[in-house]
């Protein structure tokens, strides 16, 4: 299938690893010229020499974090001089920290909002002069599948995640008749550093190894294995494209079957 995506303008944050630099790739390899965000100026950069390598394609890198007020805007100001416009949109940072209720104070809860939800509101604002402008736009964001069947030890991400949901679904009734589409999948297990991290966690609290903990969790997944980052990224790009013209507002748990309900 032909998802219409060459010379098409993406700008992808969190996009120096994980799922962000897999849909990147994805996009670059369906001739998109792509804007990579990360935080960290050498990563984000060296993320972006290899996809030049495996891909051949027209990479942009933009330092910048996310959670800073002044950074969304200059971001979608930089793609846009440098690319002409914005077509497509992924909005994905990294995500809060694990632990129970008890153990977060304020201070961590609006670290935790700043982070995975006011990140996602900022760099669609910023875009959105310009996805107005395209006769393709289309944003995805990047949730998780704990928005509809919450993971021990992440409350912060359960709940913030949660508005983030919220926030696509409420963008694709109000701005659909500009012409642009609001989608977000909602991954669970997929082999990233992030998910390492978090199984650090999890060994620690039961007193286990990373290995037993990554294994237990695979075998959690009807499939019985976590996912490849790049099937994450098969169903973000179709998504994002012209070809998944008449999808939008669609929540897509790219979960190997992990949530159990029937909605």
């Amino acid at each position: 299938m032909d998802l219409n995506l060459n010379g098409k303008r993406a700008l992808v944050a969190g996009a120096s690893r994980g799922l962000g630099y897999a849909t990147a790739r994805g996009l670059a390899q369906e001739g998109a010229r792509v804007a990579i965000n990360g935080r960290h100026p050498e990563g984000i950069r060296a993320a972006a020499q290899q996809l030049v390598e495996e891909t051949g394609a027209d990479i942009l890198p933009l330092p910048g974090d996310v959670t800073d007020l002044e950074v969304p805007s200059r971001l979608a100001d930089e793609v846009v001089s440098s690319f002409g416009g914005i077509d497509l949109l992924v909005t994905n940072s990294g995500g809060p920290p694990s632990g129970r209720f008890e153990e977060m104070d304020d201070q961590t809860w609006q670290l935790a909002v700043e982070l995975s939800l006011l990140s996602h509101v900022r760099l669609i604002k910023a875009a959105l002069p310009y996805l107005r402008q395209s006769e393709a736009g289309s944003v995805l964001t990047i949730t998780s599948y704990s928005v509809k069947q919450p993971i021990p030890y992440l409350v912060l991400s359960n709940s913030v995640r949660a508005a983030t949901v919220g926030l696509t679904k409420t963008l694709a009734l109000e701005l659909g008749s500009d012409g642009i589409r609001f989608n977000s999948i909602l991954p669970a297990w997929t082999e990233t550093e992030r998910v390492t991290e978090l199984m650090e966690h999890r060994a620690k609290v039961n007193g286990t190894s990373l290995e037993e903990e990554m294994a237990k969790q695979a075998q959690a997944s009807p499939l019985g294995r976590m996912a490849k980052p790049e099937e994450f990224a098969n169903a973000a790009v179709f998504l994002l494209s012209p070809a998944a013209s008449y999808i939008t507002g669609v929540m897509l748990a790219v979960d190997g079957g992990m949530y159990k309900g029937t909605m």
